[in-house]
């Protein structure tokens, strides 16, 4: 995925080590749609797949760094989001993508229903961590 941060892009960052910060990174996420433009069918998505992959990143990842940006790409404006952790990795990317699978905690939906929810979807997964980073453009 290009790297849409370059420039003059502003981050904000939000720590997430508990619930509350899982709704701290939405809401930070939802101000940045607002004046992105995004309309509101657009911002649920983004606001949506950004839940699900904090809380993904708390569970499973112990935690991490929520990054936020609006952004300007050739496609126009959009907002920048990645998530990134130091747990133990996603073992099987593909099938953790596939509706339905589950590590046996959730549901089995967060990766692949955020997959669905966003423009540009990106996993990097190691054993010494996950980032996982996504782009909702204003169309």
């Amino acid at each position: 995925m290009k790297d849409y941060l370059t420039g003059n892009a502003t981050v904000e960052s939000v720590p997430v080590a508990s619930s509350k910060d899982v709704v701290q990174a939405r809401q930070v996420v939802r101000n940045l749609a607002q004046r992105g433009g995004l309309s509101l069918v657009h911002q649920t998505k983004l606001v949506t797949a950004a839940s699900e992959l904090a809380r993904n990143m708390l569970v499973y990842g112990g935690g991490g760094v929520v990054r936020a940006a609006e952004v300007t790409g050739s496609q126009g404006v959009g907002v920048f989001v990645d998530f990134r952790d130091d747990g133990p990795g996603i073992r099987d990317v593909e099938q953790a993508l596939t509706d339905g699978w589950s590590s046996g905690r959730g549901m089995g939906l967060g990766l692949s229903g955020a997959q669905r929810l966003v423009n540009e979807f990106d996993i990097q997964t190691g054993p010494d961590g996950t980032t996982v980073t996504i782009v909702k453009w204003n169309r």
